[in-house]
């Protein structure tokens, strides 16, 4: 692996502006051992999208993001929307310098450089899923790739709220205060679920589907997910009160959310 060409798309403004520090310390260790590598830089909301298809369509076939799981997020659709190749020719990894780090807790992959360029060297891979969501913006039918989590109703409602207040998300304990203040802004919308051959109905007050296991900063919100067993992981959270949830905070972070008597999982191949 440390011999091969590798396309490194590094996010200055992971972590809210910690990337570029960080990527002043990271540069010349991978200058040195990766001299095959070339580098480029994201300089707004998508590039890496861009910067990844038209590497590949270069000739590069060995991606490395540098960010965090939004980086990771952009690189992985900018993977799929190049037709050059099948993507199973294309070798990808992340290196972890952004704010969840979500996606790399599933995998083990480790922050600190050093570490991190041995487990590239060992070069072990795995065939990863990919969820692929159709959904509406503006009246017009779009889509989007994930390998990670895709949140509705309550996660959208935060994730929205969080666009707001950015600094917040940067730490672990302000972001939980934001998660729980936007928990007496929301209010639960009536939908239904189909998944496969079942149809679920109620008011929700959050619905996740996962590739991979873990969330907003470390949450196990589909804790029964697997990136390698072809099925998307499926979490119904149903009418739980305030106090229900604030009562139930701890299940977010230690898996146990399906043992709570309002709350479903599931596995299925499609959901609408």
């Amino acid at each position: 692996m440390q011999n091969e060409k590798w396309y490194v798309i590094v996010n200055p403004a992971a972590g809210n502006g910690a990337g570029a520090k960080q990527w002043k310390k990271i540069e010349p260790f991978l200058q040195r051992h990766l001299p095959n590598s070339v580098f480029a830089l994201t300089e707004y909301p998508g590039h890496a999208i861009e910067l990844a298809t038209k590497a590949i369509q270069k000739g590069f076939r060995h991606l490395i993001g540098v960010g965090g799981d939004g980086t990771n997020n952009e690189v992985i659709n900018g993977i799929f929307a190049q037709k050059e190749v099948s993507v199973s020719e294309i070798i990808y990894t992340l290196l972890p310098v952004g704010t969840g780090n979500d996606w790399v807790r599933t995998h083990g992959i480790p922050r600190k450089i050093e570490v991190w360029f041995q487990m590239l060297q060992n070069g072990k891979t795995i065939h990863h899923d990919v969820g692929l969501v159709y959904y509406q913006n503006d009246g017009q039918e779009q889509h989007r790739y994930f390998v990670n989590v895709a949140g509705m109703a309550y996660d959208a409602f935060v994730a929205k709220y969080a666009e707001s207040y950015k600094k917040w998300v940067a730490h672990k304990i302000l972001y939980l205060l934001m998660v729980v203040r936007c928990l007496f802004l929301y209010r639960l919308p009536k939908a239904t679920v189909l998944f496969d051959e079942q149809t679920d109905a109620d008011f929700y007050y959050t619905i996740n589907v996962g590739i991979a296991r873990y969330s907003g900063g470390g949450m196990q919100l589909v804790p029964h997910a697997d990136p390698t067993d072809g099925l998307l992981a499926l979490m119904l959270a149903h009418r739980l009160t305030k106090l229900g949830v604030l009562l139930n905070t701890y299940r977010f972070y230690n898996g146990t959310l399906h043992r709570h008597p309002k709350i479903d999982i599931f596995q299925a191949k499609h959901i609408k």
